[in-house]
């Protein structure tokens, strides 16, 4: 499966991504390290980017692999995560 049309993201350097069918209208999409970790024999490492709602043309934070969070805007997130960050307290001063 290919990258949605738009997905604003380049992956960082030795990542890939992957997209794989979540539900019949939902996509899933894995940010994949392939560093060689040792932890793993050496296999490619893989975390969840997002979702993608193909009807909606929508993207979700994760919850985790299984679950899908919040809508989020494709330009408050990084090339790693759709996942957003929430600063409080004193975190917002050195913002």
């Amino acid at each position: 499966m290919e990258l949605p049309p738009d997905f604003i993201h380049e992956p960082p350097t030795n990542y890939t991504y992957k997209v794989e069918t979540f539900r019949p209208n939902v996509l899933r999409i894995w940010c994949c390290n392939h560093a060689q970790f040792t932890y793993n024999g050496g296999a490619v490492s893989q975390t969840i980017w997002g979702f993608y709602n193909t009807k909606k043309r929508t993207y979700f934070a994760p919850i985790n692999s299984k679950k899908c969070g919040a809508v989020v805007d494709i330009n408050s997130t990084t090339p790693y995560t759709a996942m957003q960050l929430n600063r409080k307290g004193l975190e917002l001063l050195w913002m």
